[in-house]
């Protein structure tokens, strides 16, 4: 499979915005005790989503949920923390390789890429650039506009309250 390839199959699965990166597989060691990493690793990553509330805004989130994803207390339903690397094809148990994104469809559509590529030695794995993945397709507008300033707005002002 080539770049090009992996975009255009992203590209059928509604995932045409989301960068790839070329991984060449290496055994995996995972140590025994990665569970309790990763849950200190997920709360690391949302208690450092401060910076991404531009992002977190697209997501129209409740208040409650929105306060408790960048408390670190627990993922919103429908949203999914994601290896950029799966740890089984050789990735880093560390926070800067995760991000987060939309179960349905991002994280679905995602899992059947890779899945579709087991077996082969380099794989081409989605890698978006922030620590939130949102698909254009759920920010883009319709004649009527979107309503992105309004959620900003209130994203914005649900953090400063706090």
């Amino acid at each position: 499979m080539t770049k090009f390839d992996a975009e255009r199959r992203l590209a059928d699965l509604l995932l045409e915005d989301v960068p790839v990166m070329e991984v060449t597989v290496r055994p995996a060691n995972i140590a025994g005790d990665w569970f309790p990493v990763l849950r200190k690793l997920r709360r690391e990553l949302m208690e450092s989503l401060s910076d991404s509330i531009a992002e977190l805004s697209f997501l129209d989130l409740p208040r409650e949920d929105f306060m408790d994803l960048l408390r670190g207390r627990r993922i919103p339903e429908n949203l999914s923390v994601r290896w950029r690397v799966p740890l089984e094809y050789g990735g880093d148990i560390k926070a800067d390789n995760m991000f987060i994104c939309p179960t349905f469809f991002a994280s679905v559509n995602m899992d059947r890429f890779i899945l579709e590529q087991s077996g082969r030695p380099v794989l081409w794995l989605p890698n978006p650039a922030k620590k939130i993945y949102i698909p254009t397709r759920l920010i883009s507008g319709s004649a009527g506009g979107n309503a992105a300033s309004d959620r900003m707005t209130n994203a914005f002002s649900a953090s400063a309250r706090e």
